[in-house]
C-alpha cells in the first residue's frame, strides 16, 4: 500500500525553491479566482445590458465552476503522470484570451461559452494541480505554504472585484474586461515559466513508489467522505461570493460600497487561510476543517438580516476568515491522507464535488431570488447546506477512530499515529 507520508531518502530540509512555488501558485491564484469573483461585479450591468435575469447571468459563475471541476480531474492526472512544468504557461493564454473575447460578447451562448474555457484551461491548471505541487515541496509544517498559497483565491476574490467595480464605473464592463486580458498575460506568463516539480513528488513519479501506509482508511474512502462533505460545504460558501454585491446593492447601497464590504471579506479570507493552514499544523487538519465550517454556517445566515454598515463590516471579516480557513484545511486533509502519488488526482477529484457545490450554490441562489425577490432564502440555504457538512465531518471523524489500531495491535505504530495526530485524530 502507499503512504501518505512518504518517508524522505536524503535531506530533509524543504528547498527554498519551494517558496518561490508558493508566491508563484499564491499570484496564479489571485488571478483565476479573482476573475471568478468579479463575476458578482458584472452580473447588474451584463442584466443591465443584455435583458439577462439574475439566475441566467449568475449561471456563468456555475459554468466556470463546472467546467473547472470536469477539467480539474483530467488535468490531476496528467499532473501524477507528467507533472505540472507547463500547467502555468497554458492557464496565462487561456485566461488571457477569454476575457478578451468576454469583452467582444452578445449573448448568454457566448457569454458561457467563454467562461467555460476561462474555467476548463485556467482555473483548472491554476489550481488543485499546482496547490499538489507546492504542498510537497514541504514536509515539515506543510500547513502553513498551503494556507498561504491558497490564500491568494482569497486575495484575488477580495481585490480584484473590487478594481473591477472601479474600472466599471469609470470605463464600462467592455473595457475592463479588456483591461483584465492584458494585466493577466503580463503578470501570469512570466511567472509560469518558472514553475518547477516537486523533487518528492518527482522521485515518486520516477519510482513509482510511495512508501508504506498506515493509515486506517483507504485513500478512496477518504477521497469518497471529503469529497460529499465539500458538495455542502461549497455550496454554503457560494452564496455571498457570488450574491452579496447584488444583496447589498439592492438594500440601496453604492457599487463601492458593496464592493469595499466584499474586498473585506476576501482579504480577511487571506489571514483565516493562512491562519488555518498553522491552525491545522498545531490541532489538526480535520478539526480545524470542523471549526472553521461552524463559522461559515453560522456566520452566512446573517447578511440579508443586517442594515448596520458596521455590522456588515463585522460579519463580512468573520464569514471570510472562517470560510477561507476552510478551504486550507480541506487541502490538508487531502495532503495528509492521501499519498504523494495520487495528490493531484486526489485534490482535483475532491474539487471537482467543490466546484459543483460552489456552482450549484450561486444559481440555486439566484433562483430562489428570483422567485421571492429578495436573498432571504437564498442566504437561509446557504447555512444549511453549511449543517449538513458538519454532519458527514463529524461522521468522518467517528469513522477514522472506529477504524484506528490499538497501540497493542500496531507493527509501527508511530506511522499511523503521526498521521492521525497530524489530522487531530486522536
Amino acid at each position: 500500500m502507499n503512504t501518505a507520508i512518504p518517508v524522505p531518502s536524503s535531506d530533509t530540509r524543504d528547498p527554498l525553491y519551494g517558496w518561490l512555488m508558493v508566491f508563484i501558485v499564491f499570484t496564479l491564484s489571485i488571478l483565476a479566482f479573482g476573475a471568478l469573483g468579479s463575476i458578482s461585479v458584472f452580473l447588474k450591468p451584463l442584466s443591465t445590458e443584455f435583458g439577462w435575469s439574475r439566475a441566467e447571468t449568475s449561471l456563468g459563475y456555475t459554468v466556470i465552476a463546472f467546467s473547472t471541476a470536469i477539467f480539474g480531474i483530467l488535468w490531476g492526472y496528467i499532473a501524477d503522470k507528467y507533472g505540472t512544468r507547463w500547467f502555468g504557461v497554458v492557464a496565462a493564454f487561456a485566461m488571457s484570451i477569454s476575457l478578451f473575447l468576454l469583452s467582444n460578447q452578445s449573448n448568454l451562448l457566448q457569454f458561457y461559452s467563454f467562461y467555460f474555457v476561462f474555467g476548463a484551461f485556467g482555473a483548472a491548471l491554476v489550481s488543485s494541480p499546482l496547490f499538489a505541487n507546492v504542498s510537497f515541496w514541504f514536509r515539515k509544517n506543510p500547513g502553513l505554504a498551503i494556507g498561504i498559497t491558497a490564500a491568494g483565491g482569497a486575495v484575488g476574490q477580495g481585490i480584484v472585484p473590487y478594481l473591477v467595480a472601479m474600472s466599471i464605473s469609470a470605463s464600462g464592463w467592455q473595457s475592463t474586461y479588456l483591461l483584465m486580458a492584458a494585466v493577466y498575460i503580463c503578470i501570469a506568463l512570466p511567472l509560469s515559466l518558472l514553475i518547477r516539480e516537486s523533487p518528492w513528488r518527482k522521485e515518486v513519479m520516477q519510482s513509482g513508489l510511495d512508501g508504506n501506509r498506515d493509515f486506517p482508511l483507504s485513500e478512496i474512502e477518504v477521497i469518497a467522505w471529503i469529497s460529499i462533505a465539500v458538495i455542502f460545504c461549497c455550496n454554503c460558501m457560494s452564496i455571498p461570493i457570488v450574491h452579496l454585491i447584488p444583496l447589498l446593492t439592492d438594500t440601496g447601497r453604492s457599487v463601492e460600497v458593496a464592493s469595499s464590504v466584499f474586498l473585506l471579506l476576501m482579504l480577511s479570507g487571506g489571514l483565516g487561510r493562512i491562519i488555518g493552514g498553522k491552525l491545522g499544523d498545531w490541532i489538526g487538519a480535520l478539526p480545524t476543517y470542523m471549526v472553521m465550517s461552524l463559522g461559515q454556517t453560522f456566520f452566512v445566515f446573517w447578511f440579508p438580516h443586517i442594515d448596520s454598515l458596521p455590522l456588515l463590516y463585522f460579519v463580512a471579516i468573520f464569514f471570510g476568515f472562517t470560510y477561507s480557513g476552510v478551504m486550507t484545511s480541506l487541502l490538508m486533509c487531502t495532503r495528509m491522507m492521501v499519498g504523494a502519488r495520487l495528490a493531484a488526482r486526489a485534490m482535483s477529484m475532491t474539487s471537482f464535488f467543490g466546484w459543483i457545490g460552489m456552482g450549484m450554490g450561486g444559481f440555486i441562489g439566484g433562483i430562489m431570488y428570483d422567485t421571492y425577490s429578495n436573498y432571504v432564502w437564498s442566504f437561509g440555504f446557504a447555512s444549511i447546506m453549511g449543517t449538513i457538512n458538519l454532519l458527514i465531518l463529524s461522521l468522518f471523524y467517528l469513522r477514522i477512530r472506529s477504524k484506528r489500531k490499538p497501540a497493542t495491535q500496531s507493527a509501527i505504530p508511530s506511522k499511523e499515529s503521526a498521521v492521525l495526530d497530524a489530522l487531530g485524530v486522536e
